[in-house]
């Protein structure tokens, strides 16, 4: 009887977290670790993300539609006062996922006060059993509706969509040059990248080491061990290094090219493991100093809670498109900042999703020293944008538009290409 009381007490104090999310101190926590960790934590988890304050009355959406021209998708969303909202897919996604988008995302949205996205972004998830479409096939269409909401928000009080989710902490985000050269020999690999660092402002590097997911396999022999040694040698000790290893290395491997990693001073060291091997994971942090990160792959805001509270992951990598918008990241990006982690996001979303990350990185305090950033390398939808000229690197620097929602305009040119998707 006594538990039972305890239970329901516990259940009542942590009222304040949505129930979808509401793990509180009553959910199971690892032994030995640090149990203000996780109260920390739930105290982030509980705060809302939009900022209501800003809007007079209710705004209900009128409709949600997704147009298509080439294996392009654009979203609409329409107010029923006429406000609208726009934003550009993950196209390398939507090509296979439209049918959820149309018949069980978009029709959930109409109808609703767009002012409680909180909530949608919630309660979507049950709506129909989406729920068991758990991963990018249903977070990929909910974030495009989700950016198109907030789109639509901030062109109807002129704000930029940073200010609709947070403080703007950061107007010009540092970044990083993510580079794709697994299949190249290091030798390659660095000449490509240095190419790349003189036609750009870019002043930091992550390179692709290994295989992919697991087995320890890569297509050039040896080359994890020689690009680590030689992008130190070659770039400099001022240089910000990190890797990305997309789960290719079991425990064991994973530690020895950790230690590597840590005799050049690398800064980052992304999915060493298969990104769903949590515990062994867990192991491989355990072992080295490098700051270990993931979560480009994690659907679940609970593997979060839990990889944060104990202390498995150093920097949390929410993807905008495959966790589920910004709503959601920004949820993760507060876990991670009330247990002093950096919440650096992943990119997605065929060459335009830097555009959402950077908006999402101006919001956060806890952002990485260097950030991704795709652009001015392999944009290949250029110019979607009425004015691109302007979404530059410069310095090592990517300067986040300040105009309402987006930012940037799509140019009316490309955006009257698109049907509409029935």
């Amino acid at each position: 009887m006594t538990s039972r009381r305890s239970f329901i007490q516990r259940i009542t104090a942590a009222g304040s977290v949505p129930f979808l999310y509401g793990f509180s101190s009553w959910l199971p926590r690892s032994k030995g670790k640090d149990p203000s960790r996780y109260d920390k934590i739930d105290k982030a988890l509980a705060l809302p993300v939009l900022k209501t304050n800003f809007f007079d009355g209710p705004v209900r959406i009128a409709n949600v539609t997704l147009l298509e021209h080439e294996n392009s998708f654009i979203c609409r969303v329409t107010s029923s006062d006429g406000a609208e909202g726009l934003s550009i897919c993950n196209n390398l996604r939507m090509d296979y996922l439209y049918p959820i988008f149309t018949k069980r995302i978009a029709p959930f949205f109409i109808g609703k006060d767009a002012l409680n996205l909180d909530r949608l972004i919630e309660d979507v998830y049950k709506y129909k059993s989406n729920y068991k479409f758990q991963s990018y096939a249903l977070w990929v269409p909910v974030a495009t509706v989700e950016f198109a909401i907030l789109d639509m928000l901030g062109k109807r009080i002129g704000k930029p969509i940073g200010k609709l989710i947070g403080k703007i902490h950061n107007p010009e985000p540092k970044v990083y040059l993510p580079t794709r050269f697994r299949h190249l020999s290091p030798e390659k690999s660095i000449a490509e990248t240095k190419r790349i660092l003189d036609a750009t402002g870019y002043n930091a590097v992550k390179f692709k080491i290994g295989g992919k997911m697991g087995g320890n396999s890569e297509k050039v022999k040896g080359r994890s061990e020689r690009i680590i040694a030689m992008a130190r040698k070659e770039l400099g000790d001022a240089m910000w290094l990190g890797v990305d290893a997309n789960g290719g290395y079991d425990v064991k491997e994973a530690i020895r090219i950790g230690n590597i990693l840590e005799d050049y001073n690398y800064a980052m060291y992304e999915e060493p493991l298969p990104f769903d091997w949590y515990h062994a994971t867990q192991e491989v942090a355990d072992a080295l100093k490098v700051p270990i990160a993931g979560g480009e792959q994690e659907a679940s805001m609970r593997n979060f809670r839990w990889m944060l509270g104990d202390d498995i992951l150093q920097i949390v990598r929410p993807d905008m498109f495959y966790f589920g918008g910004m709503i959601r990241s920004i949820k993760v990006a507060r876990m991670a900042d009330a247990v002093g982690v950096k919440c650096i996001p992943h990119l997605s979303g065929s060459g335009v999703g830097y555009l959402y990350a950077m908006h999402f990185l101006s919001a956060i305090p806890n952002g990485g020293a260097y950030n991704p950033c795709t652009k001015n390398t392999n944009d290949p939808i250029v110019p979607v944008y009425s004015d691109s000229s302007s979404l530059n690197v410069e310095n090592g620097k990517f300067k986040v538009p300040t105009g309402p929602g987006l930012g940037v305009e799509i140019a009316p040119g490309f955006l009257k290409k698109h049907k509409v998707i029935n």
